[in-house]
Parts: structure tokens; sequence; C-alpha cells
């Protein structure tokens, strides 16, 4: 019975944790299931917005590809997909970029930068941080743009990425008219042509690039060999047609020939700035034209002054555009997503209902599952804690029966037989045989009723009486009081049968004593309790330990009906035992 309590204060936390437990999963669930359905829904939207936006963009249409990016920022939560998120970000700053928006660029960027840390692969870090850097390039700020290009060159990448920040690296240095720095950077990336695998075409391209940049290094130097690398990048671009690469390679050679040879240089500014139209770029053709006036003399230099005033009119006023155009696009995108959000917040509401009903309908069988184990479990412990206490409890009156037949009956046993064989049973012997018989048949008898059943009907205090009296003799007087004070039939059975039992056990334990001669037992009932006292008039000291481990048992029944178990030892006044316990 010791390990009850434990077992339900156990059994009642588990079910505490249980239910909070349960409740946690439910709101986790809906939580978790809101959060997916919706990224789902929004996720198809988004992708297709973003597939539309990059094929415009490809084409180089880029108004159309910055109407597409922003529908599907408007749907996208960076909670729920930071790839996608960051992806679209990036990419319309790259737009802005482009168009020469770099305040609203470096805004876009700036949202990003909480999310890279988040995201696994290393290409959007890199594209984030050289777009900043190119940012800065084109405010001129330097420092920041080293800053971020050597943040780009830090994440892992192909030999040909590495390569391609390489170049913007001295680009920057260029800007800075460090050129012996930039060349430094540049040359190991021409002594062998990088090979970019996903797309061969841009290898030859990227080589072109980097040959310029090297020629117009030694140019600034004053080295002759300039021209060198000038005329081999034409040869690529004219090969490979690069457009954007072309118009730059010939505003470089015109500068070039500007002194030696003006009329030459004329030839490249007129090319340069056919090819800037080619590319539609309104700063390349403007700085085409600042070429050509460099170069043009008479009405051409007019001519040329007069485009180049409406070209940078023209980039201003588009710039402003641009930048009212992304506001406009921002809110039509919100309109769009306010107009239709109510359609789609009602079917994504219809899909969660149904999503909770499922979840609850698990949840449940859970409870049902996890209520129907412990209540199995329950009942198996408890059976099994029942067979084992009945097995003790068999092993223990066993145990006593048999020590009580070694220490009362084997010595009377053994002078009886003893007496039998040494002496002659004539008439007087025959009376000490008969006494010797009669006193193994009394002890017998004792220890029959004290294993036996107990009558706890309406005999239950005459059965009682007759146990108590079984203990007098005639060294011993045993006074009883109050037995017959209030009615038996109203206390519960398993209550009788342990006042039964522990009156019997105090007097098994105390009649081995022979050192008093009186003893008192007194039943009394006070209130809604029962108060039980034995007292007699021993003398022998004893001791508290001892007394303990010999009255455990008694304890131990007590405890089952709640009941309180005292002991008082005085030697001037006795030996004492109070029993209470409740009605």
């Amino acid at each position: 019975m010791q390990t009850t309590f434990p077992f339900i204060l156990f059994y009642k936390l588990k079910m505490f944790l249980l239910f909070f437990g349960i409740i946690f999963l439910m709101h986790a669930c809906e939580t978790k299931t809101t959060q997916k359905i919706r990224q789902k829904k929004y996720s198809a939207e988004i992708e297709k917005f973003v597939a539309k936006a990059d094929t415009f963009y490809d084409h180089n249409k880029i108004d159309s590809s910055l109407l597409y990016y922003n529908k599907a920022l408007a749907l996208s939560n960076p909670d729920v997909d930071h790839v996608q998120y960051v992806y679209i970000l990036s990419s319309i700053a790259d737009i802005l970029t482009i168009d020469s928006d770099y305040a609203t660029s470096e805004e876009l960027l700036t949202r990003t930068l909480p999310y890279l840390s988040k995201i696994k692969e290393p290409i959007y870090a890199r594209n984030v941080y050289s777009y900043m850097a190119y940012n800065y390039y084109n405010t001129y700020d330097f420092e920041n743009a080293l800053l971020y290009h050597k943040k780009a060159l830090k994440q892992p990448a192909t030999s040909y990425k590495k390569a391609v920040i390489l170049n913007d690296i001295a680009t920057v240095f260029i800007a800075q008219k460090k050129y012996k720095t930039a060349v430094e950077i540049l040359k190991p990336l021409t002594s062998e042509k990088i090979i970019f695998k996903k797309w061969p075409r841009y290898s030859n391209q990227f080589h072109a690039d980097v040959l310029l940049n090297l020629g117009y290094c030694y140019f600034k130097l004053k080295q002759p060999n300039a021209i060198k690398y000038y005329e081999e990048s034409l040869k690529i671009g004219i090969k490979v047609n690069n457009e954007y690469s072309l118009d730059y390679t010939y505003r470089l050679l015109s500068e070039f020939h500007q002194e030696s040879n003006p009329k030459l240089a004329l030839i490249y500014a007129k090319k340069s700035y056919e090819q800037a139209f080619l590319v539609k770029s309104a700063r390349n053709r403007a700085n085409s034209l600042a070429q050509l006036i460099r170069t043009s003399e008479g009405n051409e230099l007019k001519k040329y002054s007069h485009d180049y005033i409406k070209i940078i009119d023209s980039i201003t006023e588009g710039r402003r555009r641009a930048k009212n155009q992304f506001s406009n696009m921002k809110y039509l995108s919100k309109k769009d997503k306010d107009e239709n959000l109510q359609l789609k917040t009602d079917k994504i509401e219809n899909e969660l209902q149904l999503e909770r009903e499922r979840n609850r309908n698990f949840i449940l069988y859970v409870i049902i599952a996890f209520s129907l184990t412990t209540l199995l479990f329950l009942f198996y412990y408890l059976i099994s804690k029942g067979r084992r206490e009945k097995i003790d409890a068999v092993y223990t009156s066993e145990a006593q029966i048999a020590r009580k037949l070694h220490t009362e009956l084997s010595y009377d046993i053994y002078e009886t037989l003893s007496f039998a064989k040494e002496n002659n049973l004539g008439y007087d012997n025959k009376e000490k045989f008969l006494s010797h018989l009669n006193n193994i048949y009394s002890k017998t008898r004792n220890l029959s009723r004290e294993n036996s059943e107990i009558l706890t009907d309406e005999n239950f205090e005459k059965v009682l009486k007759e146990m108590i009296s079984g203990y007098s003799s005639s060294k011993l007087n045993i006074i009883t009081n109050g037995l017959s004070t209030f009615s038996w039939s109203k206390i519960d059975r398993a209550k009788k049968i342990t006042v039964f039992r522990v009156i019997q056990e105090i007097f098994n334990q105390v009649k081995t004593r022979n050192n008093f001669s009186l003893a008192s037992i007194t039943f009394k009932m006070d209130e809604e309790e029962i108060i039980i006292t034995y007292a007699d008039n021993s003398s022998e000291i004893h001791d508290q330990n001892n007394l303990n481990e010999r009255f455990a048992n008694i304890e131990n029944r007590l405890k089952l009906i709640k009941g309180t178990f005292n002991v008082s030892l005085n030697q001037s006044q006795g030996f004492k035992v109070l029993i209470k316990f409740p009605l």
C-alpha cells in the first residue's frame, strides 16, 4: 500500500501534462495548418508571377518584368518562404539599378539582409551583396562598393562567378584611379579564359570585358600595349555580337585615338553612339554623345550638344517616372490583392475548417487511444498489485504461523514427548501428561483463532470479547471497558476487522513479558471518532526503536482506515497504547 500514493500522484501529473499538451498541439496544428494552406495557395500564384517576370526580363521588357515582380511581392511572406521573398526583392532592385533608381534599389536590398542567414543557397546572398555594391559604385561610394563586393566574394561560388566578382572589384579600383591595383587583379584573369559551363557564350563576353578593363588600365598608365587589349576585346565582341560591350569598347577606342588620330576617334565615337541605340540605353547614349562632343567640331558639335542636353533631361524624367511607376505598381498590386483577398480568404477558410476538423478528429483518436491505454495499464497494474499484496499477505501469514508454531508449540511438544518417554504413565504421571496435552491444545486453539476468519455481523462484539478474554490467565487479569457503549453494527466491516487484528497484535506483542499482572482495554466514542486505549502495569523499560519495529504492522493496518497509533512509555505509569480512527 505504500506505493499507491506515488503512483496516483504520477498518474495525475501525467494526465495534467496530457491535457495541456493536447491544447498546445491543437493550437500548433491550427496555426501550422493555416500557414501551410495560405503558403500553398499564394505560392502557386507567386511562382506564376515570378515566371512571367523572369521571361520579360530575359527579353529586355523591363517595365513588364517590374510589374509582375511587384504582383509577386504583394503576395509573398518572408516568414513563410525566405528564398522566394529575397529573390523577388533582389530582382526588383536589379531592375531599379538598371533604371538608375539607386536609392529605392538599396532600400529593397536592405530588407533582404535579415533573411540571408536563413537561406542555405549562397547565390542569394551573393546576388544581394553584388547589387548593393553596384548601387554604391553608381553613387560614387567606392568604399562601400568594395566592402559588398568582398562580401559577395566570400560566398561559395564557381571559378567563373568568382572571376566576375574580381572583375567588379577591379572596376571599383579603376573608378578610384588605382590602376596598378586593378592590373594586379585583372592580369591573372586574362591568362586563361574562364569557362561558364551553364552558358558558354558568356565566357567569351566576360573574357572581352576583362581584356577591355585591362587595356583601359594600361591606357591610363600610358603603356603602349593598351591598344593590343582593346583590339583583342573588340574582335571577340564583334564575333559574339556583344551589343552592350561593343558600345563601351568603341568609346574607349575613340578616347585612345583622340589625340593621335582625331578622325579615327570620331569614327569610333559614332560607332559607339550607334551601338547605344541598339541596346536602348539612355545612359549609354549620353556617354557616347559626351565622347562625340569631345571629338566633333562645327555644326556636328552643336547638334550633339543639343542631343546630349535632351538625353540628360530624358534620363532625369525617366528616373522620376520610374520611381512613380514603382510606387504606382505597388499600389496597383496591393489594390489587386485586396480586391481578390476576400474571395481567396473565403476559400482558404473553408479548407482551413476542413483541415481543423481532420486535426480535431486525429487528436480525438489520440486522446481515446491514450485514455484506453492508460485505463488498461491502470487496470492491469491494480490487478497485479492486488495479486502481489494477496501473495505477500499469504506469505506473511504463513511465516507468522510457522514462527508461532516453532516458538510456542515445538518446545511444549518436545517436553511432552520426553516426559512420556522417560516416565511410566501411571496415575500421577498421567495427570501431568494430560496437563501437557491440554496446554498444547490451548495454544493450538489460540493460533487457530488468530488466523481464522473474523465474524463482522451482529456477533462481532461477542467474538471480540472472547478474543480478548482468551489472553487472560492466572497471572494476568484483563479489564475491558466500554465495549458495549456503542453499536458495532453501524461501523464499517473493514474497520471492525482492523480493530480485531490490531488488538490481537497488541496482546501478542505484550504477552511474552512476565513483569505485569494487570491490563485494561477501553473503548470510547468521541463525536466522529473511536478511541481505543490499552494500558498495563509493566515496569519494563522499552527501547523506542524496538517498539517501532514491533508495532509497525499495527501502524500500517491503521493507515488503511486513516487511523493513528501512539505508544506512551512511562516507567512509573506502565505501558500505554492509544489508537484513534474515524467512524
